[in-house]
């Protein structure tokens, strides 16, 4: 009759377990994408304070041997462990059980306790996806640890392993309430016989999560890279507007420089033009000419910077020769003013650049024969208004 007893009990525990499955796959109504498909992880990587659970609960612990002898008694549990992913678990915990024995008419105080550590397996979450605000959690787990046992008369230590299913009922985000179904497998010597020893339990109790108690997708995640990856994207976007206007303004810059390298290459091409000039004998060179504005017997700055340049570079030469000869010709038109204003002007024109040349650039006043002339009316009279400096 016992024997029949424990299969009607096995048989009551897979039904439960079918209908457990059931009720955890009608509550996935919430868990599906918008294509009815159920969304799941993976999930980012908590801290390690987070989804930490202390459990503690009573109910009875059964022990079967002896052809299934079985003995009955209360049974406490006591459990700590910690969520890593919404399926995968592990936790450590004490179970202990006491009752009465009797055995060859003599009767004892028998109890045990047991030391285990549990890997859970969440199959709620692993078969339909996480959900925090699932009411019903279904979790196998596998046991093993430290199994004592002692009596009135003996005392036995022992490896014990086995297998159980935790249910967890959601009363809020740190409150569950546990059913913890288990099944534990020892030697027989834990009560004095040989063979396998089944101990079954039934426990019930509170659950408390401890951290923060949640998991967040990586799709999740993903959406925030992807909106900062967005941002970076049209920060990135104006910054290539950017650098294609600097581009553009670089390449404006580079024809006014490439405009201005071909007028520097003329400079250098005319440069040289006048330095094959300078290594031309004296009696080679052409004659000079700088210009008056109408009315003037002193040159305007553009004019002073060319007779420099002549100064320095020509007249010098030919001051260093001792038989050069440097006249200088002052003339004035005769378009406007009187015959005598204008012979004043050719005449001051050129006392005015040889006293240049003689204080400023050290050419030897003795060298320099100075003339003066008023020229008839010409098509551009500005070209009259001169000094001219030759060389003999």
């Amino acid at each position: 009759m016992k024997r029949l007893y424990f299969i009607y009990g096995a048989s009551a525990l897979a039904a439960v377990l079918m209908a457990a499955q059931v009720s955890v796959n009608a509550q996935e109504n919430g868990n599906r994408d918008e294509f009815g498909n159920i969304v799941r992880g993976p999930y980012e990587t908590n801290s390690f304070g987070d989804n930490w659970f202390v459990g503690v609960g009573g109910g009875i612990n059964m022990l079967l041997d002896n052809g299934y002898d079985v003995k009955v008694g209360p049974s406490l549990d006591v459990n700590f462990g910690k969520w890593f992913t919404p399926s995968v678990g592990m936790r450590a915990g004490y179970q202990g059980l006491k009752f009465d024995s009797t055995k060859d008419g003599n009767s004892s105080r028998y109890g045990y306790m047991y030391i285990h550590g549990d890997f859970l397996w969440n199959m709620s979450n692993a078969l339909s996806g996480y959900k925090e605000s699932r009411f019903w959690d279904v979790t196998p787990y596998l046991h093993a640890g430290f199994f004592r046992s002692y009596a009135s008369d003996f005392a036995d230590n022992e490896f014990a392993t086995g297998a159980g299913i935790l249910h967890n009922l959601q009363l809020n985000e740190r409150i569950d309430v546990i059913i913890d179904m288990r099944a534990t497998v020892v030697s027989g010597n834990i009560h004095g016989t040989s063979g396998p020893a089944v101990l079954p339990s039934v426990t019930a109790g509170v659950a408390v999560n401890l951290g923060w108690p949640g998991f967040v997708r990586t799709s999740t995640i993903l959406g925030a890279v992807e909106a900062a990856n967005a941002e970076k994207t049209a920060i990135l976007e104006t910054a290539i507007v950017a650098l294609e206007a600097a581009n553009a303004s670089l390449e404006a810059e580079n024809m006014k420089l490439q405009k201005k390298n071909s007028e520097l290459s003329r400079n250098v091409k005319q440069l040289k033009t006048e330095e094959a000039a300078l290594e031309m004998s004296y009696e080679e060179m052409q004659p000079i000419t700088v210009y008056f504005t109408i009315g003037q017997t002193v040159l305007g700055q553009l004019e002073l910077q060319h007779l420099d340049f002549y100064a320095r570079n020509i007249i010098e030469k030919v001051n260093g020769n001792p038989n050069a000869e440097i006249v200088v010709m002052g003339s004035a038109d005769s378009n406007t003013g009187t015959a005598k204003r204008n012979q004043y002007l050719s005449e001051a024109r050129g006392k005015y650049i040889v006293k240049l040349l003689s204080e400023k650039y050290g050419i030897n006043a003795d060298k320099v024969v100075i003339k003066s002339e008023v020229v008839k009316a010409k098509a551009d009279p500005k070209m009259d208004r001169a000094v001219i400096i030759s060389f003999k």
